[in-house]
């Protein structure tokens, strides 16, 4: 009875054993069939022509004035209001009378001065109609022109030395330059408008006493603007300054033409670009703001070996090529972009360039690529 339990038992063993290499065989066929699939993978490609062309690239920028100033007198003294009434956004057309300080003394001796001038040349108007008949007419205008509120006219100049030495023999130039050398002291008490401009802020009210440099407002020339745009530092050696700049407002509406004025020497730290300074002419029929913030469309660039890939192919300025089943890694150029497309430079001819970024895997050990659809 014993013999036969061992028997049994030995001939369970032997199944067991060979259904146990059975299994374990099948195990490793699905394993080998398993690492088979992952050993190869398939993958979307384009083959890389480049071409030359012109390019546009858009930016954004914010229109600034020209010429922007603070007003600020030498002297001490109190403030008092010109011609106008000057706040925030109060527009000025040039030589008007922005601010004073108080100095009657010295305008009550200016105008008399003026005055004694122009009894001088009253005086001679007789002698010169009879001398000097050809040069009455400018004499005559240069009397109507002194004014007490302006500044002298320019001397009339001198047809022959003759009338010269008779004007002077008058008093009549010292005069006038003693006069000028007045004007000259007392343009420190006045502010005139250099442009015609608008003011942007104000800082002292009339009535204020005020110290020599200190400020009382900010005033910009309206006549005149430009535009600040940040440029990538790749594009600074392609620009071209007949190349034409075509400003949009918000809207995408266009509004203004503009030409390159000029470029700084050095990088803006906050936007790792080079500032780029541009004109711009409004369209007839558009205003345009100080402050207000434009897009540029520039089409001035011009590359002689660019590629237009997609942008699902690019991440951090590279790109992965298929080259023998194996993928490698390269570094390119972004130099503009248009909807899903980036316009690279970097990449030679007849490279195959896998359209979706994809990372590296150990388990793949070859990369078939299948091409893209045109």
């Amino acid at each position: 009875m014993k013999k036969n339990q061992i028997i049994l038992f030995a001939i369970l063993l032997a199944i067991t054993g060979v259904l146990y290499l059975m299994v374990l065989a099948n195990q490793k066929e699905e394993i080998k069939e398993k690492k088979g699939a992952e050993t190869r993978k398939y993958i979307s490609v384009s083959i890389i022509e480049n071409q030359e062309r012109s390019l546009t690239i858009s930016t954004y920028g914010q229109i600034v004035p020209f010429t922007e100033l603070d007003i600020a007198f030498e002297i001490s003294g109190r403030l008092q209001s010109g011609d106008l009434l000057i706040k925030p956004g109060t527009k000025f057309a040039k030589n008007d009378l922005l601010y004073k300080v108080s100095s009657e003394e010295m305008f009550y001796n200016l105008n008399a001065r003026k005055e004694q001038l122009s009894r001088l040349i009253i005086g001679i108007l007789p002698d010169i109609s009879t001398d000097f008949n050809e040069d009455y007419d400018k004499w005559t205008l240069f009397l109507n022109n002194i004014k007490p509120s302006g500044f002298l006219p320019n001397l009339p100049s001198f047809s022959s030395e003759k009338e010269a030495l008779f004007i002077s023999s008058k008093g009549i130039y010292a005069e006038y330059w003693t006069i000028k050398g007045m004007e000259e002291r007392i343009s420190k008490y006045i502010y005139l408008a250099p442009f015609n401009g608008a003011v942007s802020e104000v800082y002292t009210e009339p009535g204020a006493i005020i110290n020599p440099g200190g400020r009382i407002a900010k005033v910009f020339n309206q006549e005149k603007m430009e535009v600040r745009l940040p440029i990538p530092i790749d594009f600074i050696d392609k620009f071209q300054k007949t190349g034409r700049v075509t400003f949009t407002d918000a809207n995408g509406i266009e509004v203004a033409q503009g030409k390159l004025l000029r470029t700084s020497g050095e990088i803006n730290k906050n936007t790792q670009s080079v500032d780029a300074y541009y004109s711009i002419t409004p369209e007839k029929g558009r205003s345009l703001l100080s402050g207000q913030y434009v897009t540029a469309s520039i089409d001035n660039l011009i590359s002689e070996s660019v590629a237009v890939i997609p942008a699902s192919a690019v991440k951090e300025n590279e790109v992965y090529l298929l080259d023998k089943n194996e993928l490698k890694r390269k570094s390119v150029k972004i130099i503009s972009q248009k909807q899903d497309s980036i316009f690279v430079e970097g990449l030679t001819n007849a490279d195959t360039l896998v359209v979706e970024f994809i990372t590296p895997s150990k388990t793949i050990k070859k990369y078939v690529g299948i091409p893209q659809q045109k």
